[in-house]
Parts: C-alpha cells; structure tokens; sequence
C-alpha cells in the first residue's frame, strides 16, 4: 500500500495530509466533523478504499493534528474557510476534481462545497450530517448528556494525558448507538495517537465556535450524485437529518446502518467502504 504524507497550504493555513493507494485511481477525500484529525478515518476505511481501487486523501482540519493550530477558545473561521481548505488540499495534490465523504460537520463542509465549488465535487457521500438550508428538521440533538459533558470541558487538564483521555473517552461513550456501546479498541487506539500527535489537544474544539449561515444555501440545488448514510441510534445528529437530506436532494440514496450511533464503529466499516466503493464507481472519473 502506497502512503504519502504531504502540507497543504491555504494562506498562512498549513493542513497535514496523507493519501493511501495509487493517485491515478478516482480521487475520495475524506472530511472529518468538528473537533476531530484525520485519524478518525481509521486506516482499515482507508486501506479498504484503496485496495478497491480508489485515491483516498485525509486531512487533519485546522486546529486538529499537526495543522496549523491556534490558541484554544476561539475560532477565528468560519465553516466557507474549512471548506477553504479542502480545496486547498485537493490543490495540493493536482486534483481538479474528486468524490467528497464527509461525517458529521465534514458533511456540511461536503455540502457547500457541492453548491458552492461543483465542478470540484464528482459526488457526495454524507455520513451522520445534518442537511445545509433554512429549511428546520423536526429532530432533537446532540443529547442532554452529551451537552452536559461538553460543559466540563474547562475542568480537564489539558497537559494530563490521563485527564484528556477521559474526557475524549467519554466523548465516544456518548456518541455510541445504545445498541451496542463504543468500540472501546478503536477508540482508545485513536485517542493515544491523538495525544500523541496533536500540537494543542484543547484547540480542536475551537470547532464548537465555527460560525456558518445555514440559510444562504438550498441543498436542493445540489446536483452532484449523492449518498446519506446515517446511524438509526444517532443521539449527536438524529436520523431524521439524514432523511431529510435524502428527501431534499434530487436523486439521493439512503442507507441507514441499524446498530450504529454517531460513530465509525468498527462493525460497520466494511458495510460503509463497500457503499462508498459502490456509490463512486457509478461515477468514476474518467
């Protein structure tokens, strides 16, 4: 398997990066949610994609990972900056175009990037996003309990390891389907190497201040093919948005996983790379 670490750029914005496979397979780029680096596309996704013959490139996002990271508690960007940035690493690796995956606010910054830049986008794959536009959703979310954590997010300290750890840990906990709990190995691997790479753990959630005006945009503009796949157990961002979604997008395929909350769980990796092979070879790049 061919990996390349490489720096994009978007102004004064360095983005760290890392593709998987062979770049002139159809590019996929990976667009993580709020608060979270590339290594929440776990490997495993990103190897599978690649062995079926996709480009895959993910990202840590600004104040994430080894990007560009400010002082922790505020944002001074707004959702079109981190959009920004994904086309500042399609760029970066001579991608005109590609077929966009994003979860959570990745699939927000998917969607305006589909509105916003389409000859950019080959297609879309939405995975536990809640739908850009005016138009409400008649859905509760994130949960009580998942709200009442983030408030003691001012009584970690940050330069105790074990202290963050709990923290991202119950993060996880919180985002699990009541079906079957978090997958404990996946993210407790992922949170030792978060700490362990991350310039400022307390930056990335910066990202709960990311402004962004919902209602310039009508996703029923959208024109680029499009797949939602969404969790029957999500607390964070309830089904009902990626139905709403599905219904306002023309042509939109849904796929509800039936055991899966807010998360990529490890039971469900196989069953998401296959749909998003499927989803991509429909329209390849040629």
């Amino acid at each position: 398997m061919h990996e390349t670490f490489r720096t994009a750029r978007n102004g004064p914005v360095h983005l760290s990066t890392q593709s998987f496979g062979d770049p002139q397979d159809s590019a996929v780029i990976l667009v993580m949610g709020a608060t979270a680096s590339m290594l929440w596309w776990p490997d495993s996704m990103c190897h599978a994609l690649a062995n079926s013959g996709r480009f895959v490139v993910r990202f840590d996002h600004r104040d994430t990972g080894e990007s560009t990271t400010g002082a922790p508690g505020h944002a001074d960007y707004d959702v079109e900056d981190l959009a920004d940035d994904v086309i500042a690493v399609l760029d970066g690796y001579g991608l005109d175009r590609a077929h966009v995956v994003g979860m959570s606010l990745g699939g927000l910054i998917a969607q305006l990037l589909a509105l916003r830049d389409p000859s950019r986008v080959q297609s879309l794959t939405l995975i536990a996003a809640e739908p850009l536009g005016g138009e409400p959703v008649q859905a509760e979310g994130p949960s009580a309990s998942f709200l009442k954590h983030f408030a003691t997010m001012e009584d970690v300290d940050w330069n105790d390891a074990n202290s963050a750890r709990a923290f991202l840990r119950h993060i996880a906990v919180l985002s699990a389907s009541s079906a079957r709990g978090y997958d404990q190995v996946l993210t407790e691997d992922r949170i030792d190497r978060e700490l362990a790479r991350a310039s400022n753990m307390h930056a990335a959630f910066n990202h709960a201040d990311v402004a962004c005006d919902l209602d310039r945009w009508n996703l029923r503009d959208v024109r680029v093919p499009t797949l939602v796949i969404h969790g029957a157990h999500d607390s964070i961002v309830p089904l009902a948005n990626g139905k709403a979604i599905a219904r306002r997008v023309n042509g939109a395929n849904l796929h509800i996983l039936p055991d899966a909350g807010h998360e990529l769980h490890s039971d469900d990796l196989p069953t998401i790379a296959s749909l998003i092979v499927a989803h991509t070879n429909n329209y390849a790049i040629g």
